[in-house]
Order: C-alpha cells, then sequence, then structure tokens
C-alpha cells in the first residue's frame, strides 16, 4: 500500500482503482480519498445512504453539505475539486497524490485553489496484483460466466447446417460473427455479466488476435472465440479462449492446434511461486520453434507468435503481471493470470487457447473447465 495521501475522483463502474477500495459500482465521478491510512468517500444525496450500506468500510460524507457550506462563502458554483480543497482544509493537509489517468480538468482546479498534486508512480494499490480468497471467488464466478457464453456457442455451432457455398446456417439464416457474438452476450447478461465485446473470428480474420470479427462463419476454418465477460455484481473479470472448425480442419490447422495446446500445457509446468515469468513466455516461443513454427514479417504483416503468454486478470481484464519476453518479476502466490499462446498464419488461420490460473505453491490452480476440442 503507499503511504502517500491518495485522491481519485472517477466512477467505480469503469475506473477500477475506486472501485477496489470502495467495493461498491457507482455511474458518475465521485471523490475517494485516502487520508493518513483512512478511506473517505464523497457521496450525493442519490448515493449517501447506499454507500453508508455497501462500503462501510469508508468514512461516508455527504456532497450536499459540503456544496452549502461553499456556497455560503459567496461561490456560485461547486465542483468537486473545491469540495476536494475543503476536505483537505479540515485535515490539514495541503498536498495529495493522484493516479496517472488522473484528469487534467481536475487537476489544473485543484492546482488553482492552492491544492499540490503528485503524480502516483506505479499504481495506487499494487496489492490489487494479489487476489484475496474472496476475490478468486469473484473472479471463478466471471469465468463460469464465460463458460455459459462459451457453451452457447458451442451448441450452436454444433446444431448449425454447412450450406452449398461453405457458409453456416442456423434456424434457417446465415450465421454470422455479428449473430453468434450476440447469442453469447445474451447468454452471459442471463448468468448475471456483461459480455463486452467478445470476439468471433473466421478464416482469415482468426489471423489477427484482436480483430473481434465479422461477416458469415464458415465450415472447415477455425473460429476463434475469446469471451471475457464481467460480473455486474462486483465488476471482476473472466477471460478464456477457444478455437474450434465447424467440420472438418485442415492438416495445417490441425497441427498447428496440437502444437498451441502441448505450448500451452508446457507455460503452465512453469506458473509456479517463485518461477521466473520469462521463462513461461520463452517455453511457449520454443515449442513453437521446435515444431517449426516461426515468428517473423512476412508481406507486410506479421505471422507466428507475437503476442504476450498471459497477463493478470481482477477488475481490470488486462492488469498486472504481464507475462512476456521482457518481464523481470516472479510468480507470487494469489496471482491470477492467463496463459494463452497462439499461432497465426495468413493464408490458413489462427489458433489461441486460454485459461485462468491461480498462482499457488505447487500447481497452479486452473479456474477454467471448459473442454478443449478442435473439430466439432
Amino acid at each position: 500500500m503507499h503511504p502517500e495521501n491518495i485522491l481519485i475522483i472517477a466512477d467505480s463502474e469503469r475506473e477500477a482503482d475506486i472501485l477496489y477500495p470502495v467495493g461498491m459500482n457507482v455511474p458518475d465521478p465521485f471523490i475517494y480519498l485516502r487520508l493518513r491510512g483512512r478511506s473517505i468517500v464523497v457521496m450525493s444525496d442519490l448515493e449517501i445512504d447506499r454507500a453508508r450500506h455497501e462500503a462501510p468500510h469508508c468514512r461516508v460524507l455527504s456532497l450536499a453539505k459540503y456544496s452549502q457550506k461553499i456556497r455560503a462563502r459567496g461561490a456560485s458554483e461547486v465542483s468537486l475539486p473545491l469540495v476536494v480543497r475543503e476536505i483537505l482544509k479540515e485535515q490539514q493537509i495541503r498536498s495529495v497524490s493522484v493516479p496517472a489517468s488522473f484528469p487534467i480538468g481536475y487537476a489544473n482546479e485543484l492546482s488553482k485553489v492552492g491544492v499540490k498534486i503528485k503524480v502516483l508512480k506505479g499504481n495506487c494499490f499494487p496489492e490489487r496484483e494479489f487476489k484475496t480468497p474472496e476475490e478468486i471467488k469473484k473472479i471463478s464466478a466471471a469465468v463460469i460466466m464465460a463458460e455459459v457464453g462459451m457453451s452457447e456457442a458451442i451448441q450452436v455451432l454444433k446444431r448449425s447446417k454447412i450450406g452449398r457455398d461453405g457458409r453456416l446456417v442456423y434456424r434457417n439464416q446465415n450465421l454470422t460473427s455479428e449473430s453468434l457474438q450476440a447469442i453469447i452476450s445474451s447468454a452471459i447478461y442471463e448468468a448475471g455479466g456483461f459480455a463486452g465485446s467478445p470476439i468471433v473470428a473466421c478464416g482469415s480474420q482468426s489471423c489477427d488476435p484482436h480483430e473481434r470479427g465479422h461477416g458469415p462463419l464458415r465450415a472447415h476454418q477455425p473460429i476463434i472465440l475469446d469471451i471475457f465477460p464481467r460480473s455486474r455484481k462486483t465488476g471482476y473479470f473472466g477471460d478464456i479462449t477457444r478455437t474450434v472448425v465447424k467440420g472438418r480442419a485442415s492438416d495445417g490447422i490441425r497441427r498447428i492446434y496440437a502444437t498451441v495446446a502441448k505450448a500451452q500445457c508446457e507455460a503452465t509446468k512453469l506458473v509456479r511461486v517463485n518461477g521466473e515469468m520469462k521463462a513461461v513466455h520463452q517455453a511457449v516461443q520454443q515449442t513453437f520453434d521446435e515444431n517449426g513454427f516461426k515468428t517473423r514479417r512476412r508481406k507486410g504483416h506479421m505471422e507466428g507468435f507475437f503476442h504476450g503468454t498471459g497477463h493478470g486478470l481482477g477488475l481490470e481484464i488486462h492488469e498486472a503481471p504481464r507475462i512476456t519476453a521482457l518481464s523481470d518479476s516472479r510468480f507470487v502466490s494469489g496471482q491470477v493470470v492467463t496463459i494463452e499462446p497462439g499461432l497465426y498464419y495468413p493464408g490458413l488461420g489462427g489458433v489461441r487457447l486460454e485459461d485462468d490460473l491461480v498462482v499457488v505453491n505447487g500447481t497452479p490452480r486452473n479456474l477454467t473447465r471448459f473442454e478443449k476440442v478442435l473439430e466439432l
């Protein structure tokens, strides 16, 4: 935990660094202060009673009361920075630290009213990287939501028919990336989550790791399904990926799939307390190289393995730590990370597999239960 006095002004539906210490979803920006180790929130009349119930670990102050006090001194407009200054004056504090994402407009106004601010180096709450048992339960619940969406997608693909032109047909309609994304999103919403922008990328689109996917889905081509829902209740994410083929996969895709699955298995074995993160990435690269899958730029496009092996998972879909060739950290108990090797070759297709692991002493705990099957 940072020793500095911290200020954050944001809404907790989008800003993880304010959701983490407060623990409640608020759609509009509000003030969070940690002064001398104690958490303070300033809430409108709309949210104040809920805050007292859902955030009992915070001192809850009334925005309306501070606004009245400031107006009584002749102010025509009351802004959140003016309220911050009032609270800091009461606490005899002149400076606060803010995250790098702090809005420049608020920063300028605070400076004008005499509040000194300093930008924090690193995260406001570095302890976010290490999940408590309760947080792991919340992430696990979000992973289950991802699996619900994945199961629905797989069932639709299994039930779909292969048309004469190779397009998939479901309920007498062409099955598209967009329609399958909508089916996934609906299933996840019913399970208690927001789906965000699930990836359903078929054929050549599967060669771009962050291509969401569009247009008709086709038989005998790889379809990458990357699903990363956020729990509506807790704000925690799950993140899983599977690659499937409706029909018969080409020999090339079968070989790529087997190699990616092998690389994921080898990488998972190295996810252990005090293990080097870069060693996990290097193991994936070595497996690919030994099986003849080189990474290079060809005809203006990257092919092979050209992204990290994994990332931290929690209140953000991508958070610390990062598992890459440049990682200089070691695994610590309580981290939740993804392991997601992939290979991508234009003209052939892409394959990615992703599971969510908890770092513990010994073999990591895999939160992902969903099966890995290539051909449907």
